[in-house]
């Protein structure tokens, strides 16, 4: 109801509709934000495994066996596991089932660099954190460039007038921007919300964004059977390529790590609902 209100303020003919969970299967594309409760005890988006597990391995099956075919973007949490979860549980090809992963992190990150660089504006900003949604993500700082040149030549030309970029803070503020809004309104909407949207129009549209998103690998960085943020490019088939980034040794080391992590707690919940 509350949708059906906002939607007579935008500039496009939308219906909003509550149907049977079945009808979905003729869509394009669907958005996965399902969620067992609102609140979560801590930072750690981890606790919400068992609760958002149960429900996808309700819903999804039902979905496969209706006929669905077309793309699913999950933002449920924990972003990367549920993502693993949903390609499993749908038989769709891995290109056709993703996750919001780090994107809107990878964002974060932009805007926190944006600020200690004279508020140059993000969208000069490339660079990416990647891993998992979660405690584990780090910013993969060898790819990060202003204006198409690399952060270090950037930063060492302009130390006089924004001095040291404190990069430690920076990644943790991006890492836990999303945790500093729960604590002061109890959920995130917005962010999110938008993030769906520019997936939902990158693949409709066939753009061929490059966003980062958590992505199922199968060798690519030297991993197979995980999902995990990464760059990707957005098109009308879902995922159509992975950007594989040389990763230095330190980003090799996180990216390892992260994605271990990732994998057991996979592990875990492929093993409670054996």
């Amino acid at each position: 109801m509350d949708f059906a209100d906002s939607i007579e303020l935008t500039q496009s003919r939308t219906r909003v509709k509550d149907v049977p969970l079945e009808e979905l299967a003729v869509c394009d594309v669907i958005l996965v934000s399902v969620t067992e409760r609102k609140q979560v005890l801590s930072s750690s988006r981890l606790e919400l495994l068992k609760g958002s597990s149960d429900i996808v391995y309700d819903i999804i099956p039902r979905l496969r066996t209706a006929g669905f075919k077309g793309i699913y973007v999950v933002a449920t949490n924990p972003c990367d596991i549920i993502t693993y979860l949903v390609w499993k549980l749908s038989g769709l090809p891995r290109k056709r089932v993703m996750g919001t992963g780090t994107a809107l992190d990878s964002m974060r990150l932009r805007r926190q660099l944006s600020l200690s660089l004279g508020d140059i504006d993000p969208r000069s900003i490339s660079g990416y954190m990647i891993g998992e949604h979660g405690d584990s993500q780090f910013a993969a700082w060898s790819h990060v460039a202003i204006g198409g040149k690399p952060l270090d030549e950037y930063e060492a030309e302009h130390l006089d007038r924004f001095g040291k970029i404190d990069r430690d803070s920076v990644e943790e503020a991006a890492r836990h921007y999303g945790w500093e809004i729960h604590k002061r309104k109890g959920n995130t909407q917005f962010g999110i919300g938008n993030e769906l949207a520019f997936f939902a129009k990158s693949i409709l549209n066939d753009a061929r964004n490059i966003t980062a998103a958590s992505a199922v690998l199968d060798g690519e960085y030297g991993r197979g059977d995980v999902s995990i943020g990464v760059p990707v490019v957005l098109s009308r088939e879902g995922i159509e390529e992975i950007i594989k980034l040389k990763l230095n040794d330190n980003e090799q080391k996180s990216f390892t790590a992260s994605a271990d992590l990732i994998k057991g707690y996979i592990d875990q919940a492929l093993a409670q609902h054996q």
